[in-house]
C-alpha cells in the first residue's frame, strides 16, 4: 500500500502474535565453529524430517546436503565464518525420507559471551516462500494501482494505509488519513453510519457490501458525491482480527444518472397526471385551481396562476417596456407555507405589478423568468411589495421561476413558483417541466376563458329577455325563478312570461328552446316577443300556439316546448294548450296535487301539427305550477319518479309561493342535471 502506520498497540505494549511466521514455517539451525548442529527446533524437524535427536552433534553438510554439493556448502559456511558476511539464497536440501526439497536459507554468523563463532541458519520452505511474496507483490500492486478507495483500519477504526486512489476520491494526502477517524478526516460524510457499520463487522466478520453514502469530501466539497462503501474484518492466520479493510467506489456518475432517470420518470408522470387533473370543466377558477394542484408540491412549494385581466374580460393586449401589468389572481397553492400564502395575491384580487417586477417581465416578453438563488435585492421585485417582501424572507423563499401561460399565440399570464421547503433551486429542467405545463394548462384556461366569456354574454342575453313581473297581476299571485346551467354547460333556451291581459285576465307561458348557446337565447327572445304579440289579440291558447309554430317553423333548426295559460278571475278557471311540454301542476285545498292531463301536442317547429285547448277549474286559493324540463330531469332516475317527488313536495297549499318555488329548486334541480330551469307558480286571488 502507499502508506502505513501503527498497528494499533500503544507504544512499548505487548502486541499479539502475528500468523506470518506459522505460515513460513521457519526453521532455526545453530552449527558451531567445526560445522556440527548444537540447536534444532521443531520448524526444522518438520521442514527435513530429522528429529532432533538424530540430528544434534552430526555434521550439519552430512545430515542435509547431497553428496555433489558437499564443497560449495562447505566453502559458503567457510567464508560466512570468516568474514561475518551473511549469505541468503535458495538451496537443495536433502530431506530424511530421501526427497529433494529446495529451501530458502539466511546464514549469519553469531558470537556468544565467550567470543566462541556459531553460524544461524533460518530457513523456510522455496515455494511458500515464493507464493507469499508473490501474494504481497501482487497486493501491492492492485492497491497502488486500483482505481477503487482502498484503507485499512485498525481495530480503533484508525487508518493505518489508504492508497493513491482513496487520496484522490478524499481529497486528504495519506499521510493526513493515518492515525485518524473517517470522521475526522471526512466531517461532511455521515461518518457515524460507517464507523458504526465498521464496528459491526469488527464484532461479526460479516462483510458489509456496497453500503451507499452521499455527502461531500475535500476533493469537491461543493458538491455532493456518491460514495459505494464496503466493509471487510480482517484476520491474520491465526485468527487474530488486525483490523477492518475499507473499498470506495465514487458512483456519482451512476448516482446522479438515476437521479435524472427518476426525475425524468417523474416528470413524465406529472405530465401525464396534468394531462388527466387540468381542465376538467371549462370553469376558469377551476382550471386555475388544478394547475396550482398540480404545481405543488412536485415542482414547488408555492405556486400561483395569474392572468392579465383585459385576457379575462376578452381583450388581447400587450405591454410596453413602461407599462405595469394588472394581473387578476385567479389561484394560489402552498404546502405549509403560510407566510409565503399571504404574500400572495388572493384569488380573485386585481393587482398592479411596476414594469421591473419579475412577472411583468415574463408576461410583457412571453419567456420564462428563473432566479435560481433568490437574494434579499430579488425579493422586491417578486413580490407586490414591501410588506409581502418580507413575508417571503421569512418563509424562506430561496429560488423563484415564472413562466408564461401561452395559448394560440397570445400570453395570458403566468405560472408564478417559489421554493422554500425544497432545498434545491430551480434548474434546466425545472424550467422544461414548467413550461410543459403551462403549455398545456393555458389551452385548457384559454378554452375557460371564451367559453366563460360566451356563456355570460348568452347569459345576459338570456336574463335581459326574461320578464320583471309584479308580484301580484290581475286574479293572481305570482312568483318565479330562472336557474341558468351549470357552469360545465352553455345558457340554454328556457323561458316564461307573465303577461296581463284585457278584462283582468293574465297569460301565463313557460317554454323551452332546444339547444343551447347565445342562438338559443336569441331564438327564445324572438318566441317570447311574439308571445307577447299574439296575447294581446286575445286568440285562444291552441290557435296562439299555431301561429308560434309557423313562427318557429322558419327558424333554422330550432324547435321549442310552449305551454300557454289564459287564466280568468271571474270564471274560475284556465284554458290551456300545450306544445310537447311537461304538464302543469295543480294544487287545490282538501285534494291531492295532480299533474293536468292535458292533450300533450307536438313541439313548436315541427309544423303541420293542430293544437287543441283545455279548460281546467282554478279557484281562489288554488295554484298551479308551470316548469321546463331542467327542474325534475335526471340521469339516474326516472321522469315519473321525479314527477311524483314534485308533487310530494307541494303538499302544503299554505307555503308562500316565493318560500315554494326556493323548496322546488333546493330539492329537484339536480346537480348532475346541467340544464336551465324556468319556474312559474301563480295562486289565484278571490276578486
Amino acid at each position: 500500500m502507499s502508506a502505513a502506520g501503527s498497528t494499533g498497540a500503544e507504544a512499548g505494549g505487548p502486541t499479539g502474535p502475528s500468523g506470518l511466521l506459522d505460515v513460513l514455517n521457519v526453521a532455526s539451525v545453530v552449527l558451531d565453529a567445526e560445522g556440527r548442529i548444537v540447536l534444532w527446533s521443531p520448524q526444522a524437524e518438520e521442514l527435513f524430517g530429522y528429529p532432533a535427536a538424530e540430528a544434534l552433534g552430526r555434521y550439519a553438510a552430512h545430515v542435509m546436503v547431497h553428496e555433489e554439493h558437499v564443497e560449495l556448502v562447505v566453502k559458503l559456511f567457510t567464508d560466512v565464518m570468516a568474514t561475518g558476511r551473511s549469505w541468503e539464497g535458495a538451496f537443495p536440501v536433502r530431506c530424511k525420507d530421501g526427497s529433494t526439497r529446495l529451501v530458502e536459507f539466511r546464514n549469519m554468523r553469531l558470537v556468544d559471551v565467550h567470543g566462541d563463532v556459531y553460524a544461524l541458519g533460518l530457513a523456510a520452505d522455496h515455494s511458500t516462500v515464493r507464493r507469499l511474496e508473490r501474494d504481497v507483490a501482487l497486493s501491492t500492486r492492485m492497491v497502488a494501482q486500483s482505481p477503487i478507495g482502498l484503507a485499512v483500519l485498525d481495530t480503533r477504526l484508525r487508518y493505518v494505509s489508504v492508497n493513491p486512489a482513496l487520496e484522490r476520491i478524499d481529497g486528504v494526502p495519506a499521510g493526513e488519513h493515518l492515525g485518524r477517524t473517517v470522521r475526522d478526516v471526512l466531517p461532511l460524510l455521515d461518518a457515524e453510519v460507517l464507523e458504526s457499520a465498521a464496528r459491526e463487522v469488527l464484532r461479526t466478520g460479516v462483510p458489509v457490501v456496497d453500503r451507499p453514502t452521499v455527502g461531500r469530501t475535500p476533493a469537491d466539497p461543493d458538491q455532493d458525491h456518491a460514495l459505494s462503501v464496503s466493509l471487510y474484518r480482517l484476520e491474520d492466520a491465526r485468527g487474530t482480527v488486525l483490523g477492518v479493510a475499507l473499498s470506495v467506489v465514487d458512483v456519482t456518475d451512476r448516482y446522479r444518472a438515476g437521479i435524472e432517470t427518476e426525475a425524468a420518470r417523474r416528470r413524465l408522470a406529472l405530465i401525464a397526471d396534468a394531462s388527466a387533473r387540468i381542465g376538467t370543466t371549462l370553469d376558469l377558477e377551476r382550471t386555475a385551481d388544478e394547475l396550482a394542484d398540480v404545481a405543488v408540491p412536485e415542482l414547488a412549494d408555492v405556486a400561483a396562476v395569474d392572468l392579465l385581466d383585459a385576457v379575462v374580460a376578452g381583450r388581447r393586449t400587450s405591454l410596453g417596456p413602461s407599462e405595469p401589468a394588472v394581473i387578476r389572481a385567479l389561484a394560489v397553492r402552498a404546502a405549509d407555507a403560510p407566510d409565503a400564502l399571504s404574500a400572495a395575491d388572493p384569488p380573485g384580487r386585481i393587482a398592479r405589478y411596476a414594469p421591473e417586477r419579475l412577472v411583468t417581465e415574463c408576461v410583457r416578453t412571453g419567456r420564462p423568468v428563473m432566479v435560481a438563488r433568490v437574494e434579499d435585492e430579488d425579493l422586491v421585485r417578486i413580490a407586490r411589495s414591501p410588506e409581502a417582501a418580507g413575508l417571503l424572507a421569512r418563509a424562506g423563499v430561496h429560488s423563484y421561476l415564472a413562466v408564461p401561460l401561452i395559448a394560440r399565440g397570445e400570453v395570458l399570464g403566468a405560472l408564478d413558483l417559489k421554493r422554500t421547503r425544497n432545498p434545491l433551486p430551480f434548474g434546466r429542467d425545472d424550467v422544461l417541466l414548467a413550461r410543459e405545463l403551462a403549455a398545456r394548462a393555458a389551452v385548457q384556461i384559454d378554452n375557460a376563458r371564451w367559453y366563460q366569456n360566451a356563456r355570460g354574454t348568452a347569459l345576459t342575453l338570456q336574463r335581459s329577455l326574461l320578464p320583471s313581473h309584479p308580484p301580484v297581476t290581475g286574479g293572481l299571485e305570482v312568483a318565479s325563478r330562472y336557474q341558468p346551467a351549470g357552469a360545465t354547460t352553455e345558457v340554454g333556451g328556457d323561458w316564461f312570461d307573465v303577461i296581463p291581459l284585457a278584462d283582468g285576465k293574465t297569460a301565463l307561458v313557460v317554454g323551452d328552446v332546444m339547444g343551447s348557446g347565445v342562438d338559443a337565447a336569441a331564438t327564445m327572445g324572438r318566441l317570447r316577443t311574439a308571445t307577447a304579440t299574439l296575447a294581446a289579440l286575445d286568440l285562444d291558447p291552441a290557435v296562439l300556439l299555431e301561429h308560434l309554430d309557423r313562427t318557429t317553423s322558419g327558424l333554422d333548426h330550432f324547435i321549442a316546448t310552449c305551454l300557454y295559460v289564459v287564466h280568468d278571475p271571474r270564471l274560475r278557471r284556465c284554458r290551456i294548450a300545450n306544445a310537447g311540454h311537461l304538464p302543469p301542476a295543480r294544487v287545490r285545498d282538501g285534494h291531492p296535487p295532480e299533474l293536468l292531463d292535458l292533450p300533450t301536442g307536438a313541439p313548436l317547429g315541427v309544423g303541420g301539427v293542430a293544437f287543441s285547448s283545455t279548460d281546467v277549474d282554478l279557484g281562489p286559493g288554488d295554484r298551479l305550477v308551470l316548469y321546463t324540463d331542467g327542474l325534475v330531469e335526471t340521469r339516474t332516475h326516472s321522469l315519473d319518479e321525479r314527477l311524483e317527488l314534485l308533487l310530494t313536495l307541494l303538499d302544503d297549499p299554505a307555503r308562500p309561493l316565493e318560500e315554494l318555488c326556493d323548496l322546488l329548486l333546493r330539492e329537484l334541480h339536480h346537480p348532475d342535471n346541467h340544464d336551465d330551469v324556468a319556474l312559474l307558480v301563480a295562486r289565484a286571488r278571490a276578486l
